[in-house]
């Protein structure tokens, strides 16, 4: 897969991405083919405000967006001279994508950018205290967990709509970013053995 900075392009293929399975969409808010168009235009407002830098995942073989990421939350250190952290979230993908390997590719690309481009101390990752699915791949890309923190932010599950959820925290550090990114690309060598097809 690749990384394309999310752009109004992306609408019918994400629009498509959307109204696949949604039954894993349990715990975040995934906007539906009407809402794609206003949930791209509200992130790149986002982007504009220098709040978040939205991404479409795009499977290669199929030139498609299948899903989006970002980076988002940065925290500069005092001079202001770059970030010493930053988070990985707002992340969904099309449930045809999802066991596939396009997650652990696009992490790894952003793990990469965020330790070895603007040199942070920090990475974060944040799911649903209850979002066990979550939490679980959020542990396969090599995120520590930290705990938990109770009423942190707004919950997205159906039916909770102005309540608060518990909020699962997972990192990774600059010093623990070389193992993980050896385990990662193992990971992805295999996946892509794994997918390509075999000689007759």
């Amino acid at each position: 897969m690749r990384l394309e900075p999310l752009d109004r392009r992306h609408v019918a293929d994400l629009a498509v991405a959307v109204e696949e399975e949604r039954d894993s969409y349990g715990f975040t808010w995934v906007p539906t083919a009407a809402e794609v168009e206003g949930y791209v235009e509200a992130q790149l407002g986002r982007a504009a405000a220098g709040t978040l830098a939205p991404y479409a995942q795009v499977d290669r073989a199929s030139g498609r967006a299948v899903g989006v990421t970002a980076f988002w939350d940065p925290r500069w250190w005092p001079a202001g001279d770059g970030l010493f952290a930053v988070e990985v979230g707002f992340t969904w993908l099309a449930a045809s994508a999802q066991g596939t390997g396009v997650n652990t590719e696009a992490k790894y690309l952003m793990f990469r950018h965020a330790f070895e481009n603007w040199e942070v101390a920090r990475l974060d990752l944040k799911t649903d205290a209850r979002n066990g699915r979550s939490r679980a791949a959020i542990e396969r890309v090599g995120a520590r967990f930290e705990g938990v923190l109770r009423n942190w932010s707004t919950s997205w599950a159906p039916g909770e709509e102005g309540r608060l959820r518990d909020s699962a925290i997972f990192s990774i550090t600059a010093a623990e970013w070389p193992d993980c990114r050896e385990q990662l690309e193992q990971r992805i060598a295999r996946d892509l053995e794994r997918r390509s097809p075999t000689p007759a």
